[in-house]
């Protein structure tokens, strides 16, 4: 084999040339330095090293969050409804009233009136509204002023649209002065908008405004409803106005009596 002879330039090259030193056992190609003493890069390295990641650099990725699978699928809330058998509802009544007798201590002047008809002449306005109702309160009153003597031909009946002419035809009926009281009946039923409210507030208002303004009295047999159910317990009502009006008549007619004394 024929030498070649190595110049002085070769000569200084090797001679600059860092000593290689084995890696220690268990070190990793990565963790072996990649630079001189020097600074410069190692050989058999990239001239440009990575540069290091900072913190600042580093950008988080949230971790999306575990979805919990239900134990068991929700089912949506149904009231149970009760099948319509055709059976009649019952509907219970409140007693929201004191039981008891009115007391008065003796020594006093005391006028009150009785529910007895006699000779008196008795008006009625009655709504043509909600008739299947109004025609059993209807019943109910004329039975009442027939038990209280109350003569046929001394009863009038006005028939009005609904619960809201009731006043104004009361009214009318007391400006003849021929009748000694007024039974209004009507039936007002609750619906979806606030058309009760109205009705039924001005209703009563009106009727007994239109006592008020006449001296004659005005009883009030408009049942105010939430549900047509409701009415077959409350048909007494319209024996109920006919004795109040009765009562309060003659209350009046002792009063006039006992001030003519």
């Amino acid at each position: 084999m024929t030498s070649r002879d190595i110049d002085d330039s070769s000569e200084n090259v090797l001679s600059e040339w860092p000593n290689q030193v084995e890696p220690e056992v268990g070190v990793a190609d990565d963790e072996l330095a990649t630079t001189d003493d020097d600074g410069a890069p190692a050989w058999g390295t990239s001239a440009t090293a990575a540069p290091e990641e900072s913190e600042s650099d580093v950008v988080a990725i949230a971790e999306p969050e575990p979805i919990l699978e239900p134990e068991q699928d929700e089912v949506p809330f149904e009231p149970e409804v009760p099948a319509d058998d055709g059976a009649p509802i019952h509907v219970e009544l409140s007693h929201e009233h004191a039981a008891g007798d009115l007391h008065i201590p003796d020594g006093y002047a005391v006028l009150e009136g009785e529910a007895e008809g006699g000779r008196r002449a008795v008006g009625i306005v009655v709504s043509r509204f909600n008739g299947k109702v109004t025609t059993q309160l209807l019943d109910r009153a004329l039975e009442e002023l027939a038990a209280a003597g109350v003569q046929q031909d001394a009863i009038t009946i006005m028939v009005v649209p609904g619960a809201f002419e009731l006043p104004l035809a009361a009214t009318a009926l007391e400006k003849t002065r021929r009748f000694a009281c007024i039974v209004a009946l009507g039936c007002i039923i609750r619906g979806d908008t606030p058309h009760f409210d109205y009705v039924a507030s001005e209703a009563a208002s009106g009727l007994q405004l239109a006592a008020l303004e006449t001296g004659v009295p005005v009883s009030f047999g408009v049942l105010t409803l939430d549900r047509v159910e409701q009415a077959d317990a409350r048909i007494e009502k319209g024996a109920e106005a006919v004795r109040s009006a009765l009562e309060m008549a003659d209350l009046f007619s002792q009063l006039r009596a006992a001030a003519s004394r």
